[in-house]
C-alpha cells in the first residue's frame, strides 16, 4: 500500500525560517562595526576618514591607513562600496586576501544625526563622499505582496484541513458519503432491527436481488431504482437501511441531504454527479440519502421569478441521474423521511422512488422485541418481563426504547446494583415521559395540599370514570420544566380508534385535578393550565377534525394533505365562517362544562375518598395502582380501558 504523506503548518514554517537562516548566512556583508556619532565626528576631526557613503538614515565609512593618517602617502583604495551590498562571493574570495580582510576591518557604520554642518566639515577635512539613495523595492515587495500572500495561503490551506477534514478548495464538488464497506466486526443484520416486521420484508427483496439478479432477470423483472422509507423520527429507517447493506455484502453510501446544498452555486449538482459517479464504480451498492426532504422539496412551494435556485438545480440533477443509470447494474438508492408530503411529485414518479415504505411505531410485540435487542449486553433481573415494560410504553418509538433501556442501565449502576430490575426500567420510563425528579425543590406546605388534591382529583376521576386509562402511578414530587406533580395512566394494549364516549372520559380526567381543588379549598390555581391545553385541543379536533359535533355532525373542516402525522403535525383548519365559528366555540364551552360538572360530581360523591388519597400523597409523596385500588376499589368497567398513542401525564404546573 502506497504510504501518505501528511503536512501541515510547521512544515512550511520550518522551510519559510530555514530559508531566513541560509539568507542571513550567505547573502549578507562581512561583519561592520557601528560606531556612535560623536566617535565618528572625532574620526573627522582627527583626519582619519577617507571616505563616506551618506544614505537616508545611515552612513558607511572607510578609515585611512594609518601611513595616511600620518601624513604619509598611501596607495588610493578602490571604490568604497557598503559592506552588506557586496556580493557574497567577493567575501568568500575575500577571506583569503589579507588586505581585503584588512580593508574590512577599517569598515564602520553609524547612524545618521540631524547635522547642518557635516557635508560642510567633509569638505573641509578632504573626505571623499558621496551620497545614494537606497532602493527598497524588492524588499518592499516581498513584505507587502509576497509574504502576506504566502501566509494567507498557508493559513487557507491549514484551515480547509482541520475543518474540511482533508477536502481543499478544488475538492468543494466531490460527494460527502461516507462509505461503510462490508466490515463483519460493523455488519448489522436484520437481526438488529426490531419493531418493523412488514418493512423488514419488504426490503429483503433488494437484499435477494442484489445476491441473486438472475433470478429476477431472468422473467425480465426490474427491480425498482428507489426505495424510499417514511415514518416518524426514530423509528428506525437509517438501521434498516444499513442492515439491508450488510445482509446483501455491499458497499453502503450514507450521506444526508443538506451534505448537497453549500453556498456555491452549483456544488450540489457536482456533488449528485461525483456521487454515481463513484457508486458505479463500486457496484453493486446502496446509495442511502437520509433526511430527503432537505434536498427534495417541490419545486412549486420555492418558485421565485427570475431566480436560480441552487437547491432546485441539485434536484433537478438527482432526478436526471436517476434515470440515467442501468438498473441492471446492481446500484439501489434508498432515501428517508419524516415529511413525505413536501417532496417534489418527479421524485415519487415511477422510475425513481416509485416504492414507499412505512417505517412506523412498533406495536406491543414490536415494543417487546425492541427490548430483548436493546438489553442483549445487559445483566437483566430474572424478575424483568418485557411484556409489562412493552404495555408501557405505549407510542414509543425505537429510539425512545433505546433510550430507556440506557437510562435503566445507568439508573441500576448509580446504585452500585449487580442487575438491573423491573423496577430500574419503571423509573427510566417516568424520567423519559415525565423528566427528571426534582426532590430538593422547596415548596411550602399550602401549595403542597393543593398539588396532592389536584392530583388525586385526576386519579379518582380517571380511575371511575369509562374511556379513561388505567391509573399506573400518582406522585407529588416535582419532575421536568414546571410539573409540580403527575398522574401517569398507560393504556394496557394498542389501539387505534376512539369513540365519543372515550373522549369524552379522557376530557373529565383532565378536567378532575381543577375541581378537585375548587371543591376543597373553594377557589382554583394555576396548577392546570396544561391540563387545558390538552382538553382544548381534544374537543377542537372532536369538532372540527372527527366530525362528532351535535350541531354540525359528520363534517370535517380539515384541508387536505395539510398535516403530517411523523411530526405531530395538526392539521390546519379550513377558513370559516363568523356563525360557523360561533357554532363551535358555543359547542365547545358546552363540552367543557358539561365534563366538568361530571367530574365535580364524581368528586363530590368520593370526598372521603379524596382527602384519603391526599393524605397519602403527602406522607409517601408518591403511589402506585395498588395503593389506588385499595383507596376507590377495582374501578367501574369502561367501554374500552386501552387507546393507543402515548401514556397521557395530567400534571401540575
Amino acid at each position: 500500500m502506497k504510504q501518505q504523506y501528511k503536512f501541515s503548518l510547521g512544515y512550511y514554517l520550518l522551510v519559510f525560517f530555514s530559508i531566513i537562516m541560509l539568507e542571513s548566512i550567505f547573502f549578507s556583508g562581512a561583519a561592520v562595526k557601528e560606531i556612535s556619532y560623536s566617535h565618528f565626528r572625532d574620526l573627522l576631526t582627527g583626519n582619519r576618514i577617507q571616505s563616506v557613503i551618506v544614505e537616508s538614515d545611515r552612513i558607511f565609512g572607510l578609515e585611512k591607513t594609518t601611513a595616511a593618517a600620518g601624513g604619509g602617502t598611501a596607495k588610493e583604495s578602490p571604490a568604497f562600496q557598503p559592506p552588506h551590498k557586496k556580493a557574497p562571493w567577493n567575501l568568500d574570495f575575500g577571506l583569503f586576501n589579507d588586505n581585503a580582510q584588512k580593508k574590512a576591518e577599517r569598515q564602520f557604520v553609524v547612524t545618521r544625526l540631524d547635522d547642518p554642518k557635516l557635508i560642510a566639515d567633509l569638505q573641509a577635512h578632504g573626505v571623499d563622499y558621496r551620497g545614494k539613495i537606497e532602493s527598497h523595492w524588492l524588499s518592499n515587495f516581498l513584505s507587502n505582496w509576497i509574504l502576506p500572500l504566502v501566509f494567507f495561503i498557508l493559513l487557507g490551506r491549514f484551515l480547509a484541513r482541520r475543518m474540511g477534514k482533508g477536502v481543499g478548495f478544488l475538492d468543494v464538488g466531490k460527494n460527502k458519503a461516507r462509505i461503510y464497506a462490508v466490515d463483519p466486526s460493523q455488519k448489522v443484520s436484520f437481526s438488529d432491527v426490531a419493531g418493523v416486521d412488514e418493512a423488514v420484508e419488504e426490503v429483503k427483496e433488494v437484499v435477494s436481488f442484489l445476491k441473486n439478479p438472475e433470478r429476477y432477470t431472468r422473467l425480465g423483472a426490474k427491480l425498482p431504482k428507489g426505495i424510499l422509507l417514511v415514518g416518524p423520527p426514530g423509528t428506525g429507517k437509517t438501521l434498516l437501511a444499513r442492515a439491508v447493506a450488510g445482509e446483501a455484502g455491499v458497499p453502503f453510501f450514507n450521506l444526508s441531504g443538506s451534505d448537497f446544498v453549500e453556498m456555491f452555486v452549483g456544488v450540489g449538482a457536482a456533488r449528485v454527479r461525483d456521487l454515481f459517479k463513484d457508486a458505479k464504480g463500486k457496484a453493486p451498492c446502496i446509495i442511502f440519502i437520509d433526511e430527503l426532504d432537505a434536498v427534495g422539496k417541490n419545486r412549486a412551494q420555492g418558485l421565485t421569478i427570475g431566480g436560480n435556485d441552487e437547491r432546485e438545480n441539485t434536484l433537478n440533477q438527482l432526478l436526471t441521474e436517476m434515470d440515467g443509470f442501468d438498473p441492471q447494474a446492481g446500484i439501489i438508492i434508498m432515501g428517508a423521511t419524516n415529511r413525505p408530503e413536501v417532496l417534489d411529485p418527479a421524485l415519487l414518479r415511477p422510475g425513481r422512488f416509485d416504492r414507499q415504505i412505512l417505517v412506523d411505531r412498533p406495536d406491543l410485540k414490536g415494543r417487546m422485541d425492541i427490548f430483548a435487542v436493546h438489553t442483549r449486553e445487559f445483566t437483566l433481573d430474572d424478575q424483568v418481563d418485557f411484556r409489562k415494560l412493552a404495555a408501557e410504553t405505549p407510542g414509543f418509538a425505537g429510539a425512545e426504547i433505546a433510550n430507556v433501556c440506557n437510562e435503566a442501565a445507568l439508573l441500576a449502576s448509580r446504585t452500585e446494583k449487580e442487575t438491573i430490575s423491573q423496577g430500574d426500567f419503571q423509573d427510566a420510563i417516568e424520567r423519559v415521559i415525565a423528566g427528571l425528579e426534582k426532590k430538593n425543590k422547596l415548596i411550602n406546605p399550602h401549595e403542597r395540599q393543593v398539588v396532592a388534591c389536584h392530583e388525586s382529583g385526576h386519579a379518582i376521576v380517571g380511575h371511575l370514570t369509562p374511556g379513561a386509562d388505567p391509573v399506573q402511578k400518582v406522585s407529588i414530587i416535582p419532575r421536568g420544566i414546571g410539573a409540580l406533580g403527575y398522574t401517569l395512566q398507560t393504556p394496557l394494549e394498542d389501539r387505534f380508534l376512539m369513540s365519543r364516549s372515550e373522549l369524552l372520559g379522557k376530557i373529565k380526567g383532565l378536567l378532575g385535578g381543577r375541581a378537585a381543588e375548587e371543591l376543597v379549598f373553594g377557589e382554583v390555581s394555576t396548577g392546570a393550565s396544561n391540563d387545558l391545553e390538552k382538553v382544548a385541543d381534544i374537543v377542537r379536533n372532536m369538532l372540527t377534525v372527527y366530525g362528532m359535533s351535535e350541531q354540525m355532525p359528520n363534517r370535517s373542516l380539515v384541508e387536505k394533505a395539510s398535516s403530517n402525522p411523523f411530526l405531530g403535525q395538526g392539521p390546519a383548519m379550513q377558513r370559516r365562517s363568523e356563525t360557523l365559528e360561533t357554532l363551535i366555540d358555543k359547542e365547545t364551552q358546552a363540552i367543557i362544562d358539561a365534563a366538568y360538572q361530571s367530574a365535580r360530581r364524581i368528586l363530590d360523591e368520593h370526598r372521603g375518598e379524596l382527602e384519603a388519597m391526599s393524605k397519602l400523597l403527602l406522607e409517601k409523596e408518591k403511589i402506585d395502582g395498588k395503593d389506588i385500588q385499595r383507596i376507590l376499589g377495582p374501578g367501574r368497567p369502561s367501554e374500552s380501558a386501552t387507546r393507543t398513542g402515548q401514556p397521557r401525564l395530567a400534571a401540575a404546573r
